[in-house]
């Protein structure tokens, strides 16, 4: 995103060359009337235009430093206009003394004299033309002021934005790491009263689990092989909980460990399966967990082979709160690009799938 200060310099950079262009286009044009008319001394033209260039490029560049303090006035245009009227004056008082002032200067050093109308008609004409240019330029200012106060409060709406989205970003991130260990911490409550070493031995892997999500920070997204690892600890605690009852298999594609993804994105996945499905049947159950590639996306599912989906859900809109967090999430970080679904399977089964950009 580009910031204010290189948005001023760029602006100064065009006003600049725009000015230069439109003096050579004034000095390009008396040259040629000079020698149509019969001149041969293009330094008479050069230098009637020259001084006009100076004089006026000072004059306008004092009144820039003294009106720059009201340039926010812009949003009322009457007020802006009436603070630069004043500085007419100065132009109608300061302009043909100063140029004319240049020209018979140079004149007198070249032994010549520089011919004129009489004085009172000459500083009639020359105040109407400057009068004429005073109120071109004042449009052109107001103008490009407009402009740059418009995309600067652009800038900052983004900005703004931005903030906005890493500070919801955050607060999710966090809402997911009391969720986990509320639940970790029931499911090693409920074995202490089956088996104390086995409980003590989730204690320590649930210790792990929690290390690694230190080690995230309150970073919204990290590479997929930080959370494969978080993952393997989770599914680790919750293996030794339903010993027998539930394997686990997976399949992560070459090269996909760089992609950055949620900060714990599957474990919440991980986690319904054993919720919803592992603890409400005596039966086996097989979990695939998978990670692969697609023409620049990423893929991530979880897949067990007997959950079934609540009646009316076939479409995977799942409404849990881990759910809807992780959905807010793939939202905020990348929009329509990223989604995340729950697809019954036949006989038994359900799938959850994240499918969102390979970015590294």
């Amino acid at each position: 995103m580009e910031t204010d200060a290189p948005l001023r310099r760029r602006l100064r950079l065009v006003v600049t060359c725009a000015w230069l262009l439109f003096w050579g286009l004034m000095t390009a044009t008396a040259v040629q009337d000079y020698v149509r008319d019969g001149g041969t001394r293009l330094w008479q033209p050069v230098l009637w235009e020259g001084s006009s260039l100076l004089v006026a490029t000072l004059l306008l560049l004092l009144q820039r430093r003294a009106t720059r303090r009201h340039d926010h006035l812009v949003a009322t245009p009457r007020r802006w206009f009436l603070l630069q009227l004043p500085w007419l004056l100065v132009f109608w008082v300061a302009f043909v003394p100063l140029a004319f002032g240049i020209r018979h200067g140079v004149y007198a050093l070249v032994g010549e004299r520089y011919e004129h109308d009489a004085w009172l008609p000459t500083v009639f004409y020359e105040d109407v033309k400057i009068s004429v240019f005073f109120g071109l330029f004042a449009l052109v200012t107001f103008g490009l002021l407009s402009w740059q106060a418009m995309v600067e409060e652009k800038l900052a709406a983004q900005r703004t934005a931005g903030l906005l989205r890493v500070a919801q970003l955050r607060q999710l991130t966090a809402q997911m790491q009391p969720h986990f260990l509320f639940n970790a911490l029931n499911t090693v409550s409920a074995l202490m009263r089956e088996d104390v070493d086995r409980a003590d031995t989730m204690l320590a892997r649930l210790a792990d689990v929690l290390r690694a999500t230190l080690e995230t920070g309150t970073r919204p997204q990290v590479p997929l092989a930080a959370e494969l690892r978080l993952l393997r600890g989770y599914a680790e605690l919750m293996a030794e909980r339903h010993a027998d009852r539930v394997t686990l298999a997976w399949q992560v594609d070459t090269g996909v460990e760089a992609c950055a993804v949620p900060v714990m994105c599957l474990q919440p996945l991980l986690e319904n399966v054993f919720h919803h499905t592992v603890e409400r049947r005596r039966g086996h159950v097989h979990i695939v967990l998978s990670a692969r590639g697609e023409a620049g996306r990423l893929v991530l599912a979880v897949e067990d082979d007997a959950g079934q989906l609540p009646t009316g859900s076939s479409t995977g809109q799942g409404t849990g709160t881990a759910l809807r967090n992780l959905r807010e999430r793939l939202q905020a970080l990348h929009g329509d690009d990223a989604s995340l679904s729950l697809t019954q399977l036949a006989p038994a089964g359900v799938r959850a799938q994240i499918v969102l950009p390979c970015v590294s």
